[in-house]
């Protein structure tokens, strides 16, 4: 690590309080070009202290950076992973207040749920599945305090991955008689097809996300425990959203899940 405790601290105080006013700001590697992925994790975690200090619950994690071809371009060999907050879970249908948000996009995913604990390292897609209770669709909504979309993925980290709302929804299913690879994805805006994918698109398998997290985790000393909801990472891009749209996915064996905004 590179940065003491009291940059660290302020520094997650300014990207919460972004978060919380619907703010953005410079990506802070700007004035911080030594902090290193340590330090961005650590930041993080400090973000996740203060909300569970005020009450909030922390419900789940997501991986991000989830494509094999992002993660070379990055220089990383892994996914990243952030933290939810009982706060960013949106009921199925309901809206998404852009009042509260800055410029928000809105991407499929696999959410799964585990039975048992996960832990690495040598964590692998058989663990994965065989200590996940049940998977469904989610629709997970980023909005990255940094203005324009425009970071560096140790800024992203200590962002916690642009974590923001999500929605779940469709079908609680095993994944005994599913293959998650080829599980077929339509996400439509207004009822018009903006994304199309299928599960291979993360990572070949969308348990070897939750893998990858899993051994991340591992090496900091911990663990998944179970009960834990999971976003695997986006099946497609990313698409914009603005007050008025209305967003829907289905996931072939899986449902479908809607969200609107306004």
């Amino acid at each position: 690590m590179n940065l003491d405790q009291n940059t660290i601290n302020k520094l997650a105080e300014h990207l919460e309080n972004c978060e919380l006013q619907a703010q953005d700001t410079l990506k802070i590697t700007d004035e911080y070009p030594q902090m290193d992925w340590d330090d961005a994790y650590a930041i993080q975690e400090v973000i996740k202290q203060r909300k569970i200090a005020r009450g909030c619950r922390i419900v789940g994690l997501k991986a991000g950076l989830t494509s094999r071809a992002k993660m070379q371009q990055m220089g990383v060999s892994m996914p990243v992973f952030g933290f939810l907050a009982d706060y960013f879970a949106v009921p199925e249908g309901d809206a998404v207040k852009m009042s509260e948000l800055i410029h928000p996009k809105i991407e499929p995913e696999i959410a799964f749920v585990t039975k048992s604990v996960l832990k690495g390292p040598g964590c692998h897609i058989g663990s994965v599945l065989a200590a996940t209770d049940f998977v469904m669709p989610a629709l997970e909504i980023i909005d990255s305090r940094f203005r324009d979309f425009k970071f560096d993925l140790k800024s992203v980290i200590a962002d916690n991955c642009s974590s923001s709302r999500f929605v779940l929804g469709g079908r609680m299913r095993p994944v005994e008689d599913l293959d998650l690879r080829t599980l077929g994805v339509v996400m439509e805006k207004n009822g018009e097809i903006v994304a199309l994918g299928a599960g291979a698109a993360v990572l070949g398998h969308p348990a070897a996300a939750i893998a990858m997290l899993a051994n991340l985790l591992g090496e900091r000393g911990e663990e998944i425990p179970a009960g834990t909801l999971i976003l695997s990472g986006g099946i497609t891009e990313a698409v914009m959203v603005k007050a008025g749209d209305n967003v829907s996915l289905r996931i072939q064996e899986l449902g479908s899940v809607h969200v609107r905004f306004n």
